[in-house]
């Protein structure tokens, strides 16, 4: 009887956390979209300029990476806005999507937040941003 009653019990939890996350992301998400700006533009003069803005100025630090470079690209910074600008001599082969720029947030309101977004060139759109909490 147990043996039967245990799947039944996990598949029920499963489905209620499942619901649970998906119902509470939504309202997250939007807190997340309206308090960070985030961009990542590459201008042909061989550079990408990575801007940050927290609208509510209560960031206590970010960790900002590009990844998939020869050497990743790593800095720690203090502050609610600030432009970064990176050098990137040339172009990848495969596309922005195998640079992607991520930031790790240290917020006073929100706690630890993760943002990720890929580069674009200038005049570009920019491509959608993707909001979690570590």
């Amino acid at each position: 009887m147990a043996k039967k009653i245990f799947p039944i019990v996990s598949v029920i939890l499963i489905t209620v956390f499942g619901l649970f996350f998906l119902f509470d992301s939504a309202p997250n998400k939007n807190i997340l979209q309206s308090t960070f700006e985030i961009d990542a533009t590459y201008f042909d003069a061989g550079y990408v300029e990575i801007s940050y803005l927290d609208k509510t100025s209560k960031t206590n630090r970010v960790v900002l990476e590009i990844l998939g470079m020869d050497e990743s690209f790593q800095k720690t910074l203090t502050g609610s806005k600030f432009v970064e600008t990176v050098p990137f001599p040339t172009i990848s082969k495969y596309g922005w999507k195998v640079h992607p720029v991520t930031f790790a947030i240290d917020h006073d309101e929100l706690g630890l937040v993760s943002l990720k977004t890929e580069i674009h060139a200038y005049g570009e759109p920019a491509p959608p941003v993707i909001y979690g909490n570590p």
